[in-house]
């Protein structure tokens, strides 16, 4: 099989997420900031990729951040921080473990404690290795400090912060991390706005598992809450129920097409149906969804 067309996209993705830095010019990048409580903020990347999106806790007792991007954009986050408050990051979460999301831990740890599930801290620690690409093992200090298994709740600027794993599905480290009090929730990866995901097989991601998570965080979150995403827009609890829907409706039509004998060449080459037609707007196009779909059913 010839997989050239079929990994276009998802090889950009990768190479931007996984690849040194040094390969990406951020000159013209720059963070947007958005007040979304009291003392939550979220700081997305604009004129470029900066990598993951954001989330802010300021107040008495300092700064904590969720993810912190490239290295090369720490500089620009310690600009928009000081826009917000005064004092250096006490906390940084991890949601999981891609150098979109930690690549500044080394950066800041020498004033940040770094939290992250379990898995993170190991894959941080050793060579990682994927068709897509080699990341290899990141200097201690851009190593977790403090890990979990489950979750972990932080008392923080007033806040409940609470910091739940959910197993397989983005990769085998992600966390979700929801400020009660504020009403906001940081789904990392586990939520593309508007586009299909990236599945990091390779790191014990599954797109089946991906989609019952979703409806797992689902039946968490309130009406109102505010969801940040890994990549995207801000969004709502409705914008997270209609991807979850395309999830299951994606699941479900390449199911059947297996159902029915065809293979991946086969799948692929096929129009998408019209309920998963328009999400292909991302990194990740048709061909690549369809297979992270199919060899998640067959593994």
């Amino acid at each position: 099989m010839n997989f050239k067309y079929i990994l276009t996209s998802s090889l950009l993705f990768i190479s931007l997420t996984i690849q040194a830095d040094t390969e990406r010019d951020f000159t013209n990048v720059s963070l947007k900031t958005t007040l979304l409580s009291k003392n939550i903020y979220m700081l997305e990347g604009v004129n470029g990729f900066a990598g993951g999106n954001i989330a802010v806790s300021v107040g008495d007792d300092g700064i904590l951040i969720v993810d912190d991007q490239f290295s090369e954009m720490s500089k620009k986050i310690k600009t928009a921080l000081s826009d917000i408050t005064s004092g250096e990051i006490n906390f940084i979460l991890n949601t999981h473990w891609h150098g979109d999301h930690t690549g500044s831990n080394a950066v800041f740890s020498n004033e940040a404690t770094v939290i992250a599930h379990d898995n993170v801290r190991k894959r941080l620690m050793t060579d990682q290795k994927n068709r897509f690409g080699d990341s290899p093992a990141q200097p201690k200090e851009a190593w977790p400090v403090i890990t979990f298994d489950k979750s972990i709740t932080i008392h923080f600027n007033n806040e409940t912060i609470n910091v739940i794993h959910f197993p397989n599905g983005h990769t085998d480290g992600d966390a979700v991390v929801y400020f009660v009090e504020s009403n906001v929730i940081h789904m990392g990866d586990h939520y593309f706005a508007g586009m299909f995901p990236f599945v990091d097989l390779n790191s014990n991601g599954n797109v089946l598992s991906y989609s019952d998570n979703i409806g797992a965080i689902l039946e968490m979150i309130p009406e109102d809450i505010k969801i940040i995403p890994g990549h995207g827009a801000l969004s709502t609890r409705e914008d997270l129920i209609k991807y979850h829907k395309m999830l299951k409706d994606s699941i479900a039509y390449v199911q059947n097409n297996i159902d029915q004998g065809l293979d991946l060449e086969k799948i692929q080459s096929k129009e998408l149906p019209a309920a998963i037609k328009g999400w292909e707007t991302g990194f990740i196009n048709k061909e690549s969804w369809i297979q992270f779909i199919y060899q998640s059913i067959k593994s």
